[in-house]
Protein backbone atom coordinates (compact mmCIF):
# COMPACT_ATOMS: atom_id res chain seq x y z
CA UNK A 1 0.00 0.00 0.00
CA UNK A 2 1.45 3.43 -0.67
CA UNK A 3 2.58 5.74 2.08
CA UNK A 4 0.44 8.96 1.61
CA UNK A 5 3.31 10.83 1.83
CA UNK A 6 4.56 9.39 -1.25
CA UNK A 7 1.45 10.78 -3.21
CA UNK A 8 2.55 13.10 -6.61
CA UNK A 9 -0.16 15.69 -4.95
CA UNK A 10 -0.73 15.72 -0.93
CA UNK A 11 -4.35 16.92 -0.14
CA UNK A 12 -5.04 18.64 3.30
CA UNK A 13 -8.47 19.68 4.02
CA UNK A 14 -8.88 22.26 6.99
CA UNK A 15 -12.30 23.05 7.71
CA UNK A 16 -13.43 24.64 3.86
CA UNK A 17 -9.98 25.19 2.85
CA UNK A 18 -8.39 22.34 0.58
CA UNK A 19 -4.60 22.78 0.53
CA UNK A 20 -3.45 20.77 -2.32
CA UNK A 21 0.88 20.29 -2.37
CA UNK A 22 3.05 19.52 -5.35
CA UNK A 23 5.47 16.71 -4.03
CA UNK A 24 7.94 15.60 -6.14
CA UNK A 25 10.76 17.83 -4.69
CA UNK A 26 13.95 16.23 -6.10
CA UNK A 27 12.45 16.52 -9.45
CA UNK A 28 12.03 20.17 -8.53
CA UNK A 29 7.99 19.28 -8.47
CA UNK A 30 8.10 18.69 -12.36
CA UNK A 31 4.78 17.89 -13.73
CA UNK A 32 4.92 14.70 -15.21
CA UNK A 33 1.58 12.60 -16.69
CA UNK A 34 0.88 10.91 -13.34
CA UNK A 35 1.34 14.13 -11.43
CA UNK A 36 -1.02 16.16 -14.51
CA UNK A 37 -3.68 13.58 -13.89
CA UNK A 38 -3.41 13.89 -9.78
CA UNK A 39 -4.18 17.22 -9.77
CA UNK A 40 -6.75 17.15 -12.25
CA UNK A 41 -8.72 15.07 -10.26
CA UNK A 42 -8.05 16.84 -7.57
CA UNK A 43 -9.69 20.19 -9.64
CA UNK A 44 -12.41 18.21 -10.96
CA UNK A 45 -13.48 17.37 -7.29
CA UNK A 46 -13.94 20.69 -6.38
CA UNK A 47 -16.53 21.60 -8.67
CA UNK A 48 -19.33 19.80 -6.94
CA UNK A 49 -17.86 20.57 -3.42
CA UNK A 50 -20.43 22.97 -2.06
CA UNK A 51 -18.85 23.10 1.44
CA UNK A 52 -15.30 24.30 -0.18
CA UNK A 53 -14.15 27.91 0.20
CA UNK A 54 -10.47 28.09 -1.20
CA UNK A 55 -8.20 26.52 -2.64
CA UNK A 56 -4.80 26.76 -1.64
CA UNK A 57 -1.66 25.09 -4.37
CA UNK A 58 1.70 24.70 -2.67
CA UNK A 59 4.76 22.45 -3.08
CA UNK A 60 7.21 21.14 -1.12
CA UNK A 61 10.80 21.35 -2.15
CA UNK A 62 13.30 24.49 -3.30
CA UNK A 63 11.10 24.18 -6.22
CA UNK A 64 7.59 25.15 -6.85
CA UNK A 65 7.30 23.49 -10.31
CA UNK A 66 10.18 23.48 -13.36
CA UNK A 67 7.27 23.06 -15.42
CA UNK A 68 6.76 19.61 -17.92
CA UNK A 69 9.19 16.68 -17.12
CA UNK A 70 11.54 17.19 -19.62
CA UNK A 71 13.34 14.05 -19.48
CA UNK A 72 9.29 11.95 -19.60
CA UNK A 73 8.41 14.75 -23.09
CA UNK A 74 12.34 13.46 -24.54
CA UNK A 75 11.38 9.78 -24.61
CA UNK A 76 8.28 10.07 -26.93
CA UNK A 77 10.75 11.86 -29.62
CA UNK A 78 8.53 12.68 -32.82
CA UNK A 79 5.65 11.45 -31.58
CA UNK A 80 3.25 14.10 -32.53
CA UNK A 81 -0.03 12.85 -31.47
CA UNK A 82 1.57 12.57 -27.48
CA UNK A 83 3.00 15.95 -27.61
CA UNK A 84 -0.71 17.05 -28.72
CA UNK A 85 -2.62 15.14 -25.73
CA UNK A 86 -0.06 16.17 -23.48
CA UNK A 87 -0.26 19.87 -23.73
CA UNK A 88 -3.74 19.71 -24.30
CA UNK A 89 -4.13 18.18 -20.74
CA UNK A 90 -2.34 20.43 -19.12
CA UNK A 91 -4.31 23.12 -20.80
CA UNK A 92 -7.45 20.90 -19.39
CA UNK A 93 -5.88 21.49 -15.78
CA UNK A 94 -5.29 24.94 -16.11
CA UNK A 95 -9.05 26.02 -17.92
CA UNK A 96 -9.83 23.92 -14.89
CA UNK A 97 -8.49 26.03 -12.01
CA UNK A 98 -9.65 29.08 -13.43
CA UNK A 99 -13.58 27.81 -13.34
CA UNK A 100 -12.79 26.18 -10.04
CA UNK A 101 -15.72 27.70 -8.33
CA UNK A 102 -13.79 28.77 -5.13
CA UNK A 103 -10.36 31.08 -5.45
CA UNK A 104 -7.43 29.48 -5.82
CA UNK A 105 -4.12 31.11 -4.24
CA UNK A 106 -0.65 30.05 -4.93
CA UNK A 107 2.21 30.09 -2.20
CA UNK A 108 4.78 29.98 -4.00
CA UNK A 109 8.01 29.13 -2.03
CA UNK A 110 10.40 28.52 -5.15
CA UNK A 111 11.39 28.72 -8.07
CA UNK A 112 8.35 28.88 -10.51
CA UNK A 113 9.18 27.68 -14.26
CA UNK A 114 7.48 27.24 -17.79
CA UNK A 115 4.74 25.56 -17.06
CA UNK A 116 5.11 26.06 -13.35
CA UNK A 117 4.65 29.82 -13.88
CA UNK A 118 1.57 28.88 -16.04
CA UNK A 119 0.67 27.21 -12.70
CA UNK A 120 0.62 30.90 -10.98
CA UNK A 121 -0.54 32.63 -13.63
CA UNK A 122 -3.71 30.49 -13.72
CA UNK A 123 -4.22 30.36 -9.91
CA UNK A 124 -6.76 33.33 -9.21
CA UNK A 125 -4.58 35.00 -6.43
CA UNK A 126 -0.59 34.54 -5.68
CA UNK A 127 1.80 34.83 -2.83
CA UNK A 128 5.37 34.38 -3.12
CA UNK A 129 8.36 34.37 -1.17
CA UNK A 130 11.01 37.38 -1.77
CA UNK A 131 13.38 34.98 -3.14
CA UNK A 132 11.19 32.89 -5.69
CA UNK A 133 11.96 33.16 -9.37
CA UNK A 134 9.81 33.40 -12.49
CA UNK A 135 10.56 32.04 -15.84
CA UNK A 136 9.03 30.47 -18.71
CA UNK A 137 12.33 29.23 -20.53
CA UNK A 138 11.29 26.93 -23.10
CA UNK A 139 12.92 29.11 -25.25
CA UNK A 140 16.73 28.28 -24.27
CA UNK A 141 15.83 24.98 -25.30
CA UNK A 142 14.13 25.65 -28.43
CA UNK A 143 10.98 25.44 -27.50
CA UNK A 144 8.49 28.34 -27.73
CA UNK A 145 6.39 28.14 -24.18
CA UNK A 146 2.96 28.43 -26.41
CA UNK A 147 0.71 26.99 -23.46
CA UNK A 148 2.46 29.25 -20.67
CA UNK A 149 1.82 32.10 -22.60
CA UNK A 150 -1.90 31.61 -22.71
CA UNK A 151 -2.26 32.28 -19.01
CA UNK A 152 1.18 34.29 -19.04
CA UNK A 153 -0.58 36.76 -21.16
CA UNK A 154 -3.37 37.21 -19.20
CA UNK A 155 -1.94 38.28 -16.57
CA UNK A 156 0.93 40.57 -17.11
CA UNK A 157 1.52 43.30 -20.00
CA UNK A 158 1.54 42.34 -23.30
CA UNK A 159 5.92 43.55 -23.40
CA UNK A 160 6.30 42.02 -19.76
CA UNK A 161 4.94 38.81 -21.45
CA UNK A 162 6.40 38.21 -24.23
CA UNK A 163 9.78 39.70 -22.89
CA UNK A 164 9.74 36.70 -20.89
CA UNK A 165 8.58 34.61 -23.78
CA UNK A 166 11.26 35.31 -26.32
CA UNK A 167 14.50 35.60 -23.76
CA UNK A 168 13.61 33.09 -21.15
CA UNK A 169 14.87 35.27 -18.62
CA UNK A 170 14.05 35.18 -14.79
CA UNK A 171 12.34 38.01 -13.03
CA UNK A 172 12.22 38.44 -9.56
CA UNK A 173 9.27 38.08 -7.13
CA UNK A 174 9.57 41.80 -6.49
CA UNK A 175 9.24 42.15 -10.27
CA UNK A 176 6.20 39.65 -10.68
CA UNK A 177 4.30 41.89 -8.44
CA UNK A 178 4.97 44.85 -10.08
CA UNK A 179 4.09 43.03 -13.57
CA UNK A 180 0.55 41.86 -12.17
CA UNK A 181 2.08 38.13 -12.07
CA UNK A 182 1.57 37.75 -8.42
CA UNK A 183 -0.23 39.98 -5.19
CA UNK A 184 2.59 40.13 -2.82
CA UNK A 185 6.35 39.43 -1.91
CA UNK A 186 6.98 38.41 1.07
CA UNK A 187 10.08 36.82 3.71
CA UNK A 188 9.66 33.50 2.99
CA UNK A 189 8.95 33.09 6.69
CA UNK A 190 6.18 35.22 6.70
CA UNK A 191 4.69 33.71 3.70
CA UNK A 192 2.51 31.38 5.53
CA UNK A 193 0.70 34.34 7.45
CA UNK A 194 0.57 35.93 4.47
CA UNK A 195 -1.58 33.38 2.73
CA UNK A 196 -3.69 32.82 5.65
CA UNK A 197 -4.39 36.48 5.52
CA UNK A 198 -5.60 36.41 2.45
CA UNK A 199 -7.37 33.16 3.19
CA UNK A 200 -9.15 34.77 6.15
CA UNK A 201 -10.17 37.46 4.44
CA UNK A 202 -12.45 35.26 1.55
CA UNK A 203 -13.60 33.15 4.61
CA UNK A 204 -14.90 35.72 6.23
CA UNK A 205 -17.10 36.92 2.77
CA UNK A 206 -20.32 35.44 1.75
CA UNK A 207 -19.54 32.57 0.23
CA UNK A 208 -22.38 32.99 -2.53
CA UNK A 209 -21.03 36.68 -3.68
CA UNK A 210 -17.53 34.98 -3.76
CA UNK A 211 -18.48 31.62 -6.07
CA UNK A 212 -20.69 34.59 -8.14
CA UNK A 213 -17.67 36.72 -8.10
CA UNK A 214 -15.21 34.66 -9.55
CA UNK A 215 -17.48 33.14 -12.16
CA UNK A 216 -18.76 36.03 -13.28
CA UNK A 217 -15.30 37.82 -14.02
CA UNK A 218 -13.88 35.18 -15.84
CA UNK A 219 -16.89 35.00 -18.24
CA UNK A 220 -17.15 38.94 -18.50
CA UNK A 221 -13.45 39.14 -19.56
CA UNK A 222 -14.20 37.44 -23.30
CA UNK A 223 -17.12 39.66 -23.72
CA UNK A 224 -17.23 43.09 -25.92
CA UNK A 225 -18.25 46.00 -23.28
CA UNK A 226 -21.23 46.49 -23.93
CA UNK A 227 -22.14 42.25 -23.14
CA UNK A 228 -20.17 42.35 -20.48
CA UNK A 229 -22.81 45.08 -18.53
CA UNK A 230 -25.77 43.37 -19.43
CA UNK A 231 -24.29 40.22 -18.42
CA UNK A 232 -23.05 41.95 -14.81
CA UNK A 233 -26.24 43.15 -14.25
CA UNK A 234 -28.11 39.74 -14.69
CA UNK A 235 -25.28 38.44 -12.47
CA UNK A 236 -25.82 41.24 -9.74
CA UNK A 237 -29.83 41.42 -9.70
CA UNK A 238 -29.92 37.46 -9.11
CA UNK A 239 -26.93 37.65 -6.73
CA UNK A 240 -29.11 40.97 -4.92
CA UNK A 241 -32.17 38.32 -4.00
CA UNK A 242 -29.37 36.03 -1.61
CA UNK A 243 -30.04 35.72 1.63
CA UNK A 244 -26.32 36.84 2.39
CA UNK A 245 -27.26 40.37 0.94
CA UNK A 246 -29.96 40.39 3.19
CA UNK A 247 -28.11 39.52 5.83
CA UNK A 248 -25.38 41.67 4.56
CA UNK A 249 -27.17 45.03 4.29
CA UNK A 250 -28.89 44.79 7.63
CA UNK A 251 -25.61 44.41 9.46
CA UNK A 252 -24.04 47.19 7.42
CA UNK A 253 -27.14 49.26 8.78
CA UNK A 254 -27.29 47.66 12.14
CA UNK A 255 -23.47 48.69 12.52
CA UNK A 256 -22.73 45.02 13.70
CA UNK A 257 -20.99 42.07 11.71
CA UNK A 258 -22.39 39.96 9.03
CA UNK A 259 -23.56 35.96 9.77
CA UNK A 260 -23.38 34.53 6.11
CA UNK A 261 -24.56 31.66 5.75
Amino acid sequence: MQNPSDALVLAQRHGDVLTLTLNRPEQFNALSEAMLQALQAQFDACRDDAALRAVVLAANGRAFCAGHDLKQMRSHAGDLDYYQALFTRCGRLMQSMVSCPVPVIARVQGTATAAGCQLVASCDLAVAADTARFAVSGINVGLFCSTPAVALTRNVPLKNAFEMLVTGQFISAAQAVERGLINHAVPEAELDQAVAGLVDSILAKSPVAVRTGKAMVYRQLAMPLAQAYDYAAGVMARNMLADDVSEGIDAFMEKRPPRFS
